[in-house]
Parts: C-alpha cells; sequence; structure tokens
C-alpha cells in the first residue's frame, strides 16, 4: 500500500472552466451592467442547454430545489404525493412547502429508485401525483410509473437532480412524465455553481413556469398569480455555457473512473456497487458502494470513517433515510417496516469519490484505503 496520507481525495470536484474565458465572460458583462432579469447569457444558456439535453422548453433557475417547489405550483399539485425515502431533503421539503402530505414508498433494491409494484398500494382518494427520482443518475422505470399514474389520473414530476444527459435507448430520460427538474449545484455533473432547471413539454406550461419564477409578472404593470424569485444572474449562466462544452469529457473520464472501481472491487466479497443499465446512456454521477459487515468484516461506519484516516473522504448519500427525520417519521408511511430496502440501503451506502479530476493514482488509493479494512 503506497501513499495512502497524501492529500485528501473528496467525493466530489466542481468542473471548472477555462478561467481566461470566464473571465472574458464576466468582461462582458460588467460592460454591458446587465447582471440579471433575463440578460442575453441567460437566454442563451437556456437555447444551449435545450439543444444539449434534447427538450423543447426549458426554464434555468438559481437552485435546484425551486424547479420542485415551481413544478408542484405549476401543475396546481395538492393533497398527497407519493414519493421516496431515499433521496436529498430538498425532494420531500419541496412537498412540504406546498402543504402537501408526502407518501413514503419502498425502493427497488438494484437501482435505488422507487419501486413502482409498491406504488398502487399507497394510493388513496387523496393523492395526486407521484414525484419519483432518478437516484444516481439511474433512469426509474418511467413506463410502469406513466402506466399507473394514467389509471389513476395523476400527475408524474420526476426529480432528475442527478440525471443531466442520461438517456435510454438515445431518448432524453428528461421527456418523461409532465416535468422534471435538474439541479447544477457544485457537486453535480454539470454545475453552475448553483442552479437548476424545470423542463416542460409545451409553451404553455413553459410560460406558466415562467410567470411564477419572476414574482408572477407578465409585463412591466401585471402581475397574474403569486410567483417567486427564481431567476440565475448572468454570471452563472455564462459559467454554464462554458462548461456545457467540457462535460462530455468530465462524463467520459467519470466512467473510464467507474470502470476501475468495478474491476478492482468485484472480487472484494461484502463489497457491491451498481452496473449500467442496458440501453442507458449513463452519466456516472456517483459511484455508490453498499457494505455488508458479515462479509466484509467491519461495518460500513467503520469503513466510512477508517476511509478518512487515509484522506479518502467518501460520502453516505443517502443517510439517514428522510423518513426519520423529525418532520416526517411520524407519518405512517414512514414507518422502517414499511421501508426495508431503502433502510437497508441507507444503513450500508458509502459514495466513492467520483468526479472527472480522479486521476488512475487517486483511484488507486480509493481502493487500497478500502482493503486495508478488508476481513480486517
Amino acid at each position: 500500500m503506497k501513499n495512502l496520507n497524501k492529500s485528501k481525495i473528496l467525493v466530489a470536484s466542481p468542473l471548472l472552466p477555462d478561467l481566461k474565458l470566464f473571465e472574458q465572460s464576466l468582461k462582458k458583462i460588467w460592460e454591458s451592467k446587465w447582471l440579471t432579469n433575463n440578460g442575453e447569457f441567460h437566454k442563451k444558456f437556456e437555447v444551449e442547454l435545450c439543444k444539449y439535453l434534447g427538450v423543447k422548453y426549458l426554464s434555468i433557475y438559481t437552485n435546484g430545489t425551486l424547479p420542485i417547489l415551481a413544478a408542484l405550483q405549476t401543475l396546481k399539485i395538492t393533497g398527497e404525493v407519493i414519493t421516496t425515502p431515499y433521496s436529498f431533503v430538498a425532494t420531500t421539503h419541496a412537498l412540504w412547502w406546498n402543504g402537501i402530505k408526502p407518501v413514503f414508498v419502498d425502493i427497488d433494491p438494484v437501482t435505488g429508485n422507487l419501486d413502482p409494484n409498491k406504488i398502487e398500494s399507497a394510493i388513496t382518494p387523496k393523492t395526486t401525483a407521484i414525484l419519483p427520482v432518478h437516484v444516481y443518475g439511474n433512469p426509474c422505470d418511467t413506463k410502469k410509473i406513466k402506466a399507473i399514474a394514467d389509471k389513476y389520473g395523476l400527475k408524474v414530476i420526476y426529480d432528475a437532480a442527478h440525471a443531466f444527459g442520461v438517456k435510454v435507448n438515445g431518448k432524453s430520460i428528461l421527456k418523461e412524465g409532465d416535468l422534471s427538474t435538474l439541479s447544477f449545484h457544485a457537486t453535480k455533473v454539470f454545475s453552475t455553481f448553483e442552479g437548476g432547471a424545470l423542463i416542460a413539454h409545451n409553451q404553455e406550461i413553459k410560460q406558466r413556469i415562467e410567470f411564477l419564477k419572476n414574482f408572477g409578472f407578465a409585463d412591466e404593470v401585471t402581475v397574474v398569480g403569486p410567483g417567486i424569485n427564481g431567476k440565475m444572474d448572468e454570471a452563472r449562466a455564462a459559467y454554464g455555457l462554458l462548461n456545457l462544452k467540457q462535460v462530455d469529457a468530465a462524463i467520459d473520464r467519470r466512467k473510464k473512473v467507474a470502470k476501475i472501481y468495478r474491476d478492482e472491487l468485484k472480487n472484494i466479497h461484502g463489497i457491491r456497487y451498481m452496473y449500467d443499465m442496458k440501453g442507458v446512456r449513463h452519466n456516472y454521477a456517483y459511484f455508490p458502494i453498499f457494505v455488508d459487515e458479515k462479509e466484509f468484516g467491519v461495518s460500513r461506519d467503520a469503513l466510512y470513517e477508517g476511509m478518512k484516516v487515509y484522506n479518502v473522504f467518501g460520502r453516505r448519500y443517502f443517510y439517514p433515510l428522510i423518513s426519520t427525520f423529525s418532520t416526517y417519521r411520524g407519518l405512517s408511511s414512514a414507518l422502517p417496516s414499511n421501508l426495508p430496502v431503502a433502510t437497508k440501503l441507507a444503513d450500508t451506502v458509502i459514495c466513492l469519490p467520483m468526479h472527472h479530476d480522479l486521476s488512475d493514482s487517486d483511484v488507486e488509493r480509493v481502493i487500497d484505503s478500502i482493503k486495508k479494512y478488508y476481513k480486517k
């Protein structure tokens, strides 16, 4: 084992554009004196994102949580919404902020996504929508979810925070459901420091989203509804435009890192990882492993803390489950007995460092820090 105590290896590293090119963009913004409110870079960024992602209508936001809040408002969702406990808290918080009751359903053990076979039993007369998450960028079973939604007259909003650029059989995953949301947080495959987007499928819904994003203004003197301020500024739009030019190369590097991890971990008993799904263009947003204490030799938490000794910093993502937090644990659907698969994944997961800046030697150090505790 070599050089395990060198510089820190972190779970994520932001995608950074060429600094000189970014400075040139900032100079143009500075000279124009147009810093926000749908400026030149904002407009161009939306156009280029639509082209890259293969969608017709898209609105960019100042972060990735506001699009979920706005999506619920756009479709006038009320009552109860079926969702997953295995996600970042923003997914469920958006429901709570809209006065909607989340109903948790267990997940698929292979993908980590909402299990469509568990959805129907959770539907009540108050159910109005389904809010699944493409966990780690793994596409949900959109066909089954659509069939259920159509049968019961429900809306479907996909939290696609992890799924930038993901395609199934050549089709963007963002075309599924009634709406989809993205996050451009610094830890994501594609970033704008902070940012996000809401994807629609027609001009009418796109216009409604635009009203909601900008205080409800239809023109200088007309407010058509109680909107919020979700606008992205020019600096982050310019940053995003530059990152679009290099995101494919970043995804290619992530794919190579994933292959090294799989090759090196395949013979370590007690470590399970996810595989590429057939027909899917993955973006390799994360690389989660799941630790079986009996087979591996130490617990997930012992390995998680032990890796830090060697300056390897993973993340227990998603742990704890959303359903265990004080706001939600009183819900009947939040009982651990109702969510055995989600509970197991949350209690055993570590997301290993996964980003475009990882060198082969960095990946070797990560693997070595795991092997150090194997059958200890």
